[in-house]
């Protein structure tokens, strides 16, 4: 889903490079513009409005307060959206701006080189549309009332989606994507309206569970499409790693449907800190049941390099902010080339999540040995039976090309 970018704030101490990105960005169609010629005003500004803002440009070479400081006080305001450097910075720098803008909870989303170009600023402007929530003013949330409604009458839908191994062309694990579907009103509710209100009213678990077991009895079927068979991938929440109890139950779940935690694949989101002891208890205990771990959406959230390595995590998932136009953007190149490294180096999967163009896939097709491709371009996600059709469509083709 295309995401406009309307609000925008630049900080350089160039008074010439701040007049050329505002032209550039009213070029693009931004409407609000905010020029500041220092940290200091800038960090005034987002104190007063923080939610104004959908991204700040900064440079990184400033008097008194530089771009790195400015980055880590942005991370401690918990500014919520987009930070994007304008600077030339070589592969190490890249590496580590981005790692530190991580522990410090701010999300840096890439660099643009001066001078500076429109195209560059278009490029970075398209993933961080990607990267802001797609709720647009007329898809409001569900409240409580629309929530439960949905629950207790069992609207809480599966639809899945490959993984697929582009070297050999299995699949080799499939997503499940919770929809809201009502068959009465004909409609299909996306995550973005109900998965964000579930966990601010702690009915993410009811959801959870509802899907897990229309999915894990889905899945015989399904799996019984598929040689060599694939595993069953599921998103969690941070927030539900808080509850200890939480292996027992999806355990029991899979008892029921004969399937077994080496079956599973769980996607545990990096949009909140993982952080408290009881999280991390909960994450070693679901290893240790035997399910595979999988850190879905890196590079929008707060896990590190470092994290990479110590938590029990068994794949790893690139955000789709990392793989928009990713052939033309050197930051996420840079950092998707670390992410394989690190990925070899630790045996962990890897998966490019959001392929949508075909530049896109064939730039990522140089890793095709050691990455995953997921995305729109390979299958959009879909309900039990097209996702079936989808799988004997694919076989017949990866079969006649073989």
């Amino acid at each position: 889903m295309t995401v406009k970018v309307n609000k925008i704030m630049v900080v350089d101490d160039s008074q010439a490079i701040l007049m050329v990105m505002k032209a550039i960005l009213t070029e693009l169609g931004v409407t609000y513009i905010s020029c500041c010629s220092d940290a200091t005003q800038a960090l005034q500004k987002i104190r007063q409005a923080a939610h104004q803002y959908d991204a700040v440009f900064t440079d990184l070479n400033m008097p008194e307060i530089d771009g790195m400081e400015l980055i880590r006080q942005l991370g401690e305001l918990k500014y919520a959206g987009g930070v994007a450097i304008i600077s030339e910075m070589d592969n190490k720098v890249i590496n580590l701006a981005a790692d530190l803008a991580r522990q410090c909870n701010a999300h840096l989303i890439g660099n643009i080189t001066k001078p500076v170009q429109l195209s560059e600023v278009d490029r970075l402007l398209h993933k961080l549309g990607s990267f802001i929530s797609p709720l647009s003013h007329t898809e409001v949330p569900l409240n409580e009332s629309e929530l439960l409604h949905a629950i207790s009458h069992n609207q809480v839908t599966p639809f899945y989606q490959p993984k697929v191994n582009r070297s050999t062309k299995h699949v080799t694990s499939i997503e499940v994507l919770a929809r809201i579907v009502s068959e009465d009103e004909g409609t299909t509710l996306l995550p973005h309206r109900f998965i964000g209100p579930a966990e601010d009213l702690d009915l993410i678990n009811l959801i959870t569970f509802q899907l897990f077991e229309k999915a894990t009895e889905e899945f015989k079927c399904i799996r019984s499409e598929l040689c060599p068979p694939a595993r069953l991938a599921f998103n969690l929440s941070p927030s539900q790693l808080n509850d200890p109890s939480c292996p027992d139950k999806l355990a029991l779940i899979l008892e029921l449907n004969r399937l077994t935690p080496q079956d599973i694949i769980l996607e545990i989101t990096e949009h909140l800190p993982l952080e408290s002891s009881t999280q991390l208890e909960t994450m070693n205990r679901l290893r240790i049941r035997g399910f595979e771990i999988s850190l879905d959406d890196f590079g929008t959230g707060f896990t590190n390099f470092h994290q990479l390595k110590s938590l029990p995590f068994t794949e790893i998932k690139i955000d789709r902010s990392l793989v928009t136009h990713v052939e033309s953007d050197r930051f996420s190149q840079v950092l998707i080339d670390s992410l394989v490294d690190i990925a070899q180096n630790e045996r962990l999967s890897i998966v490019a999540e959001g392929v949508e163009r075909i530049e896109e896939l064939q730039y990522l097709d140089r890793y095709k040995h050691n990455l995953l491709m997921q995305g729109f371009l390979i299958c959009r996600p879909k309900p039990k039976k097209e996702f079936i059709r989808w799988i004997r469509s694919w076989l017949r083709m990866t079969n006649s090309n073989s």
